[in-house]
């Protein structure tokens, strides 16, 4: 069987998760009628602290659903180069809702510089657009902001009548490494996106939370976007299952990967970075030498990116005993560089 290190993505859903997706309760969600859906959404809107939520098929979607909730055509958002709803979104914000962003360098920390984002912020004159929002990340490549500068960024955000974004994919792991509540992470936050389909391990979701005027422009949104469904309790009861079942076991991700990278470490032409929660960030000196190591592995039945920065990401389906198995690959796979 396959160690897929690639993303926390690639989990496979239990049979005790399908159990439940398949006893699920439904109805049309378009009508409002879906007693899964509006469980699950009512719950995770309390685990946050906030009036209300609502589900979407992923974070990419719910990302792109506050971003429209929150600013208008030719109005922007201030973001971090290398975060999500910049990068890795397909320009959805700027395609779709005609919103122009305003992308920043990612410290060393995941952090933003907020004296720098202060000084973009622009002031009311007809040359420039509006800016309405600023938009975090937590985790960012594994690593966990500190709540205190999260708390600097809300200071931030209300001396200039902002609203602030956070993409909170895996907050969880942020929870679960800090001992802080869901609702502690949430609260500088006007909204949150939290995906399901990542460190939780199901198969498909992501929940936008904030206040209820808020949710209900992002249901609109979420309509004109085709992301009305029908019968989705299937899609709730798995997150629902995870919430149950899947957010203390994220401790067991964060060890194995501090495992992987302890074994790693001093591996000829591998440069590792610190690790954080569940992922670990290995650098080699050329795209060759990646290739190399990430062909040796796939041809002993174990899954990397195929990157000059090579992430590893540990998830529900990799065990301690993978882990090893995966140091003893790439200490004979170094050996070829």
């Amino acid at each position: 069987m396959l160690i897929d290190l690639r993303s926390d993505t690639v989990t496979q859903p239990s049979a005790a998760m399908r159990a439940a997706m398949a006893a699920a309760p439904v109805g049309d969600d378009v009508f409002g009628d879906d007693p899964s859906i509006n469980a699950l959404q009512q719950r995770v809107a309390a685990l946050a602290g906030k009036p209300a939520a609502l589900i979407a098929a992923s974070g990419t979607q719910t990302n792109l659903l506050a971003l429209l909730s929150h600013c208008q055509r030719g109005e922007e958002y201030l973001v971090g180069q290398e975060y999500h709803t910049y990068r890795y979104e397909a320009g959805g914000a700027a395609v779709l809702g005609g919103i122009v962003p305003q992308p920043f360098e990612v410290e060393a920390d995941g952090t933003l510089d907020l004296a720098r984002v202060e000084k973009r912020i622009k002031p009311d004159d007809p040359h420039f657009p509006i800016t309405r929002l600023l938009a975090l990340e937590n985790t960012h490549t594994g690593r966990v902001i500190p709540q205190a500068y999260m708390l600097q960024a809300r200071k931030l955000v209300d001396k200039h009548g902002l609203k602030l974004h956070l993409d909170g994919a895996r907050i969880f792991n942020a929870a679960v490494a800090t001992g802080l509540s869901l609702q502690e992470l949430c609260a500088p936050f006007d909204s949150i996106s939290i995906c399901f389909s990542k460190g939780l391990g199901t198969p498909i979701g992501s929940v936008l939370v904030g206040s209820k005027a808020f949710i209900g422009r992002a249901h609109r949104w979420r309509k004109m976007l085709g992301g009305g469904m029908r019968q989705a309790g299937i899609i709730a009861a798995a997150m629902d299952y995870a919430l149950d079942h899947q957010v203390a076991r994220l401790a067991d991700d964060h060890t194995n990967a501090a495992r992987l990278h302890q074994g790693l470490q001093g591996l000829s032409g591998l440069t590792l970075e610190p690790q954080h929660t569940n992922m670990v960030y290995i650098n080699y000196a050329n795209l060759g030498d990646a290739l190399k190591v990430s062909d040796y592995l796939r041809e002993h039945g174990v899954l990397v990116s195929r990157a000059q920065r090579q992430r590893l990401v540990t998830h529900l389906n990799i065990s301690s005993t993978d882990i090893e198995r995966v140091i003893e690959l790439y200490t004979a796979a170094s050996k070829l560089l």
